[in-house]
């Protein structure tokens, strides 16, 4: 049954490139939930964007000494390219550096202050007095009070995950010059979180459905109560506030940034020709999904959804599929210390379905997992090529050679026939169920299950012996293995979309993949149907690339 699907991505800053552990945390299991959700017929809309307007921006700025604005465009043309060659299918990805955004975060800000849930206060900021300014959080760091993590953020603690407050910080230091900074006091607006408590945990707790460590860390973040956060600094650079009298103050990047979602959805109706498009996601029935990393669970299951419930008339988030960490050979991902394996740079030397293979099946969904080049190739070469990859290629090079390259008639089933079509009819009800629960490496499971099963059964019906005494029955077993390996085109779409559209090719069909839908008939070929000739879908690489890539590690800056 078709149904309407917002499918919202967390916005990386423009600062630097994208790695795969960021891949892993938000933009692969996005991709793989959309393009799952297309093939069903869900109307889709999945958006995102680069934050333009963080501080790592304007530090990254002001140490090239270049604009804010030419760091973020080159990323912003950088992660494009990124999403395309991945496969990573945004309807849009934008910035927030639009006329768009600004209009959007400026009207959720008036509106949430003419509600009274925007207040004036005065807060004490740290200020170097060598730079003479305030410090934005990112332009601070020391030890996190909390996890004793000594190199949190003034804004968050990268270790614990816990938001703070500058002040908090033990030991704080002005990231531009290395000084202690003083503390003066200075008038902002602060967004009356306090008043949304009670409301908050009530809807928390009713979402049962959501990943325990999501539902369990908001549950225990609002246990601990909320307290009125401030929504604007002392910058330059960033959306205006938009009331007289603050013409030197911007709206926070934390603040502003989620409201991206909103932004990007309008934008998107805006390029459609639909210029209210945008409700039928927002303000209609619609499933709102959020993915991101861990570190960003409180801001989509606190902070945004009391924004939408003080604005009003907007959908709340249905689920919040945040991942946990994936590390690298062991180790956290560090971009400080150019521990990564950065995406642009895989892209430039390998093919991009092995790596969204790996990811998914080692994607962290309810606990942090691991990347590590020997896995990748043994992955590669084991399970794509070996298996997955052999069955097609056996198959198919079968019928090339021994029936002219048509499909033939399968003529009247055995049990073994019968019982592995079986086994592919429940292994396509497993899957869909898995990625309509965001459980990714369950459905991959159950695809890579079935190509399994598909091996043993070739192996035991030997359809390359018994062509030369009995072609009806190597007829029979190839017809009902090139079904099963039609079921795992459609299977394997959303994970690897490149080769299953490559393999919908060779099994003889026109027009896009995602034309077809969600859904499998061990008939879908019709009997005396002409295929191509074959090509191996994924090619083996050599063991010498674990150490190789080891090397690289570290050494890319």
């Amino acid at each position: 049954m078709s149904e309407r699907i917002l499918v919202a991505v967390a916005w990386p800053y423009a600062n630097g490139s994208i790695h795969l552990g960021q891949v892993a945390g938000c933009y692969l299991p996005a991709d793989i939930f959309a393009r799952y959700h297309r093939l069903r017929g869900s109307e889709v809309l999945m958006v995102s964007g680069s934050d333009a307007h963080g501080t790592p921006v304007t530090l990254t700025a002001e140490k090239r000494r270049v604009s804010p604005e030419d760091v973020f465009e080159e990323y912003q043309a950088e992660f494009l390219d990124n999403w395309k060659r991945l496969g990573i299918g945004f309807d849009l990805f934008t910035t927030t550096h639009t006329d768009n955004h600004v209009e959007a975060s400026q009207d959720m800000f008036l509106t949430l202050y003419e509600k009274g849930y925007i207040r004036k206060g005065t807060m004490f900021q740290p200020y170097c007095e060598t730079d003479g300014r305030f410090l934005a959080d990112r332009y601070v760091e020391g030890t996190c009070p909390h996890c004793g993590f000594e190199e949190a953020r003034g804004d968050q603690c990268d270790s614990c995950g816990r938001t703070l407050d500058t002040q908090e910080l033990i030991g704080m230091v002005c990231k531009l010059c290395g000084g202690a900074p003083v503390i003066r006091e200075t008038e902002h607006f602060f967004l009356r979180l306090s008043a949304f408590e009670e409301r908050l945990l009530d809807w928390v707790r009713a979402q049962d459905h959501w990943r325990p460590n999501v539902r369990n860390f908001s549950i225990g973040y609002l246990e601990g109560g909320l307290h009125d956060r401030a929504i604007t600094r002392d910058i330059d650079w960033g959306v205006p506030v938009p009331l007289d009298g603050y013409e030197s103050k911007r709206i926070y990047v934390w603040f502003e940034a989620v409201i991206g979602y909103l932004s990007a959805s309008k934008e998107a109706g805006l390029l459609s020709g639909d210029g209210e498009r945008w409700r039928d996601f927002w303000q209609s029935d619609c499933r709102a999904y959020y993915f991101m990393g861990k570190d960003n669970i409180p801001f989509h299951t606190v902070i945004w959804p009391a924004m939408l419930m003080g604005y009003g008339g907007l959908n709340l988030p249905y689920d919040v599929p945040a991942n946990e960490f994936l590390n690298l050979e062991g180790l956290q991902f560090s971009t400080s210390r150019d521990w990564a394996v950065w995406l642009p740079d895989y892209l430039d030397r390998y093919d991009p379905d092995p790596l969204r293979y790996v990811l998914a099946a080692n994607m962290p969904e309810t606990s942090d997992s691991d990347f590590s080049w020997r896995e990748y190739v043994r992955s590669n070469n084991d399970e794509l090529v070996a298996t997955y990859g052999n069955l097609v290629h056996r198959v198919l090079t079968m019928l090339a050679r021994n029936f002219g390259g048509r499909v033939p008639e399968a003529g009247g089933l055995g049990r073994e026939d019968v019982e592995l079509l079986e086994y592919a009819r429940r292994s396509f009800g497993e899957a869909g169920e898995a990625l309509e629960g965001c459980r990714f490496r369950a459905a991959l499971q159950s695809a890579m299950s079935l190509a399994r099963e598909a091996n043993r059964y070739l192996e035991r019906q030997a359809p390359w012996r018994s062509v030369g005494e009995d072609r009806g029955r190597s007829a029979r077993t190839l017809r009902v293995a090139l079904s099963v390996v039609n079921c795992l085109k459609t299977l394997m779409y959303p994970f690897t979309p490149f080769s299953s559209e490559r393999l919908h090719r060779m099994l003889g069909f026109t027009g896009d993949i995602g034309e077809q839908g969600w859904g499998w008939d061990w008939e879908d070929i019709p009997s005396g149907r002409s295929l191509p000739p074959p090509s191996p879908l994924f090619a083996k690489l050599d063991e010498a690339v674990i150490e190789q890539e080891a090397e690289r590690i570290g050494q890319q800056g």
